[in-house]
């Protein structure tokens, strides 16, 4: 095989290596390989259109970048992207959460703040961010660039999933 055929082949490898399946049967938004191998933290960052109950407020089908929970119940709508560490135009990180109706609690006991544990994916660094009222319009900055592991907590309702925060 010539050199070009091995590139070819090399870089199908990469690509293959880079991209895994939903529990759907869907495909899902392509890795790095770098991010796929170092660690299990990946941000699906999706510009499809929002679900019907996600999209209260925009206009036509809605494509914007945003993240679904792990169990689906909860989406990061992200008007800033890709999400900072620093942002030097001044801008702000902001994100819209937007959980499903049947997440939120008639339980008056609940707490109705959302409550983000993050923690940057191979340390044991962790910061805590609160949304009062619970999901909504929210600013989200954390001290450092990574990956970070987002546990959510809403109305006696929990939710996971990674955003990536570049330099």
């Amino acid at each position: 095989m010539g050199s070009r055929g091995r590139l070819t082949l090399a870089m199908s490898v990469v690509l293959l290596a880079g991209c895994t399946a939903t529990s759907d049967g869907g495909s899902a938004a392509p890795t790095s390989a770098a991010a796929t191998t170092a660690s299990a933290c990946a941000a699906r960052v999706e510009t499809g259109p929002l679900p019907d109950w996600a999209d209260a407020g925009f206009s036509g089908d809605a494509r914007v970048p945003h993240v679904f929970g792990a169990k689906g119940d909860i989406v990061a709508v992200l008007f800033a992207h890709p999400l900072r560490q620093h942002r030097k135009d001044g801008s702000n990180n902001k994100i819209l959460w937007v959980a499903q109706a049947a997440t939120t609690s008639a339980d008056p006991t609940a707490p109705a703040t959302l409550v983000i544990t993050a923690t940057l994916d191979g340390t044991d660094t962790t910061v805590t961010r609160e949304v009062a009222g619970g999901p909504g319009p929210s600013i989200i900055d954390v001290p450092q660039a990574g990956c970070w592991r987002l546990d959510l907590r809403w109305s006696g309702h929990t939710d996971t999933m990674d955003l990536v925060y570049a330099p």
